[in-house]
């Protein structure tokens, strides 16, 4: 359980964030820590050679005035008095002051004459001191000895770096903890946004697709909730159409189901007598039943892949010769005109019978819908790689707005006016269904005749070279 406390993304932010940057921080400090120290370093070893310099020429001027080196070695007052007039300092303390060396100039200092004698300077310090020759009038008469500053002296200079020690320390701590600070609220800004992404995905799990996001800003986050909605609301739109496809297969079944239980009842209790009216009656709604069931499994087969074509070269003038023939009567019974202008011939890959089908239910439309007087027209024609088919009728027509929805399942542009001309709303979402698995395209529009205008759009079929 303590291990899955950690196993969480805000807390994973946190971590990794604030690390980074207390890592870099770290790494900064001892970066800047160690360039400071090494360059302080290197800067007073250049300071204590610019002095060296100075005492040198000093010391020569002493040898040469005094004639050695014997006064300046009994007189220690001397030499550090003459260590301050080199460097410029103060010669002299307040009364009841005890006199210091220059921060500097300190027991790192030796004296040696010629012989390489130590004259002045600590005996511990000697064998590490480097010697700096003093030449008076073109001869070497001794040597300034110093010892190099190998570590930081115990002086004011160590106190100041300590004290910039302390001050880098300082920032460093600052920093991390505004590093804490920024990496708290960033990971508690991201996985805020998170956590709203999970509530609503939790909410569409258990079957809520009203659930809704707020994205903010156009970063990828904002994108994620905004396919979020989106999902939530296909998802909506998905049960919605699936309780109204329920809805309405139940009153498509209802009502061929309760005219034959009302007729057989009828004929049961001898309201109707039993004779060729009524038995064709029966078959009427028998028949609207079975073609009801069987669009149904059609459209089933199509959702899921299913529906079988056996493609083969046809002539697709021919098919829709056929097919027109067999309406022929109908259509003229009805008041409708029929307009042929077929390209001929006109090859296509595809399912005869599927095509078959194809246009009977586009035949079947228009002479349901189309008032009488009225007119169809068919054309066909090539262009380019693909076969052409504009199906037209005559008023009435569709409003533009219904016009993406015809192809939909059960859809009806009138339900009233179906029902009685026997429709099921199955007939063009059979049509697309078969364009599609063809390769095809189906377009919808108002016809010029006042009707309706359906587009099919087939790839013609090339013949392939004879090896």
């Amino acid at each position: 359980m303590r291990l899955e406390r950690f196993d969480r993304l805000h807390v994973k932010l946190f971590l990794v964030i604030a690390g980074a940057i207390a890592g870099l921080t770290l790494v900064t400090y001892l970066v800047f820590t160690w360039a400071f120290e090494s360059g302080f370093v290197q800067y007073l070893n250049r300071a204590d050679e610019a002095r060296l310099e100075l005492m040198s020429d000093r010391l020569a001027d002493v040898y040469t005035r005094d004639g050695g080196w014997a006064g300046l070695a009994r007189d220690g007052d001397r030499w550090m008095a003459m260590s301050r007039d080199a460097l410029g300092l103060p010669s002299s303390a307040e009364p009841g002051q005890r006199r210091e060396l220059p921060l500097t100039i300190d027991p790192r200092l030796l004296l040696f004459d010629a012989s390489h004698t130590r004259l002045i300077g600590s005996p511990e310090v000697a064998p590490r001191a480097v010697l700096k020759p003093i030449d008076a009038a073109g001869t070497v008469v001794g040597y300034l000895g110093y010892v190099p500053r190998v570590e930081l002296v115990q002086s004011l200079e160590r106190v100041y770096l300590r004290r910039q020690h302390q001050a880098f320390a300082a920032v460093a701590i600052g920093m991390v903890i505004a590093a804490l600070g920024l990496a708290a609220g960033l990971a508690y800004w991201l996985t805020r946004r998170v956590r709203a992404l999970m509530r609503g995905t939790n909410a569409l799990i258990h079957g809520d697709y009203t659930a809704r996001v707020t994205p903010r800003g156009h970063d990828e986050l904002a994108r994620l909730g905004r396919d979020f909605n989106t999902l939530a609301a296909t998802l909506a739109a998905a049960q919605e159409a699936r309780r109204a496809w329920v809805a309405d297969i139940a009153h498509e079944l209802r009502t061929p189901l309760a005219v034959l239980r009302g007729e057989i009842e009828s004929l049961q209790d001898g309201v109707r007598e039993l004779n060729q009216d009524s038995v064709a009656s029966l078959a009427f709604e028998t028949t609207r039943l079975t073609r009801l069931v069987e669009d149904l499994h059609t459209l089933s087969l199509s959702d899921r892949g299913a529906l079988t074509y056996h493609r083969e070269p046809v002539d697709l003038a021919d098919v829709l010769r056929d097919a027109v023939a067999g309406w022929r009567r109908e259509a003229e019974q009805r008041g409708l005109s029929l307009k042929l202008d077929l390209d001929d011939p006109t090859i296509v890959l595809a399912d005869e019978t599927r095509l078959a089908q194809l246009f009977a239910n586009l035949m079947q439309n228009s002479i349901r819908y189309t008032d009488r007087p009225g007119q169809i027209a068919i054309s066909l024609r090539r262009e380019r790689d693909w076969a052409i088919v504009d199906w037209q009728d005559s008023a009435p027509g569709v409003a533009p707005e219904e016009l993406p929805r015809l192809t939909e399942r059960l859809y009806r542009v009138e339900a009233s006016r179906s029902r009685v001309s026997g429709g099921s709303g199955l007939g063009l979402a059979i049509v697309r269904a078969i364009v599609e698995g063809h390769g095809g395209r189906l377009i919808a529009a108002a016809s010029p005749l006042g009707g309706l205008a359906i587009r099919v759009e087939l790839p013609l079929w090339s013949d392939p070279p004879r090896g």
